[in-house]
């Protein structure tokens, strides 16, 4: 192949990515405005325990992701600006890895990596009870009454996180 073929190929590849890699669920995703959150109860790395039902009363974003996943990786450090920028106002950002060995494999990347939201453990019943899509990261905006206001798939920019929870503030 040559190489201009070889550019028009990572061409049209790269476009594809980035046309489905920002795009809000629709179709296969939790439906939004006004379903109910299914409800859980996780531990965090220190053994404190995370129950979507004692967060009512405050917007909660739920952040599917996973250590091998770079753009889930990549939006971590904009997530944590919103946070802390927003916390005082009642949100809470509650981050679950869909890693396959669990802790084995969390535990290790929040040693390394400063992370300043909690963070816990998710598990396929989880996963299919979100109808987590074959993409991570997927975040779950979730307003003060405990209903799912939207869903998104694919990285989002700092803007675009902040953005989307203060349409629920």
């Amino acid at each position: 192949m040559n190489l201009k073929r070889w550019s028009l190929l990572l061409f049209i590849c790269a476009a594809f990515l980035l046309a489905s890699c920002g795009t809000r669920q629709k179709s296969g995703a939790l439906p939004s405005g006004g379903s109910s959150a299914p409800d859980f109860s996780l531990q965090t790395a220190d053994g404190s325990t995370v129950e979507l039902k004692s967060l009512r009363g405050k917007v909660v974003v739920l952040n599917f992701w996973a250590t091998w996943c770079g753009p889930c990786r990549a939006e971590m450090p904009g997530i944590m600006q919103v946070y802390s920028r927003l916390k005082g106002e009642g949100v809470e950002i509650i981050g679950i890895s869909l890693d396959r060995n669990g802790w084995d494999d969390v535990r290790p990347f929040l040693q390394k990596t400063t992370v300043t939201y909690p963070v816990v453990v998710g598990d396929q019943d989880l996963a299919k009870a979100y109808k987590i899509p074959d993409a991570i990261p997927y975040s779950v905006f979730i307003d003060r009454t405990g209903n799912i206001a939207s869903t998104h798939v694919g990285f989002m920019s700092e803007a675009q996180f902040e953005s989307e929870l203060k349409k629920l503030l």
